[in-house]
Formats: C-alpha cells, structure tokens, sequence
C-alpha cells in the first residue's frame, strides 16, 4: 500500500463526478449584473446576430463556474481549496444549452496532500466546450 496522506487515501485515480445544468437567459444577465461584464455578445441578441456565433452565447467563466460547483461539492467537495485552474475555450455555449462539468481525479500528490483533476464541460451534443486542469488541496472524505 501506497503511503499516503491521511486526506488523500480515500481518493484514487479515475474517481469522478459531474453535474448538469440548463444555461438560461437569466444566469446570463445575472452573471453580467455580478460581474460587470456587459458584453453585448452575451446580452444583446441584435449585436449577437452580426458576430461569428450568429447569436447569443454564455460568458465563458459562467461556464467554467459548473466546474467550481463539482469541485465544491461532490469531488473532492465542501472545504476543498482551489489552488489553480487552466482553462481551454473550445466551443460556444448557447442560451439553452445543457452543459455537464466533469471532474476527474488524474494524480494525486503526496508531498502537497494535493490533487491535480482534469476539468471538462460538454454540452447536450457531446462537443466539449471547456477542459483544462485543476490543482486542489481536498478536504477529508467521510
């Protein structure tokens, strides 16, 4: 047996979670008014129609937010510190879609009782549409 940090442990390579949600008109806006990112492209449909995506699409770091929702609170979950996160927009995210954040556990290291995870977003089709990687110091499973 590996000889590994007591908050380690119960993790293992391959474990994983995910979560789905329906991007509505009104995370949107929400996430504008919090951010102050009030990019026409985002909020306006008219100003949407004229650029490469013909319409409106979801502010990037809302879609990157699914993946902080997992991390968060079903792997490795509540208490988990977010030490960092890389980040490749792939795709558009529409007003609409069903996007699902996966989080997977890739390496686990000892030394720092760390966790490094590979973060993936795909949308209803099967087009992932974010992936990147997260480093994260776990809280101690249950």
């Amino acid at each position: 047996m590996l000889d590994l940090p007591e908050n380690i442990l119960p993790y293992k390579i391959g474990d994983f979670a995910q979560l789905s949600k329906t991007v509505e008109d009104k995370d949107v806006r929400v996430f504008a008014e919090v951010t102050g990112d009030n990019n026409p492209l985002h909020l306006d449909d008219e100003f949407a129609s004229k650029t490469v995506f013909k319409r409106r699409i979801a502010h990037g770091i809302l879609t990157a937010g699914l993946i902080s929702a997992v991390i968060g609170s079903k792997l490795p979950g509540i208490g988990t510190i977010y030490i960092s996160q890389t980040l490749n927009f792939l795709a558009p995210v529409y007003i609409g879609d069903v996007i699902t954040a996966k989080v997977e556990v890739l390496e686990i290291l000892k030394e720092g009782k760390r966790l490094r995870l590979k973060t993936q977003v795909t949308n209803q089709n099967g087009t992932v549409v974010l992936d990147g990687e997260a480093l994260v110091i776990p809280t101690r499973r249950q």
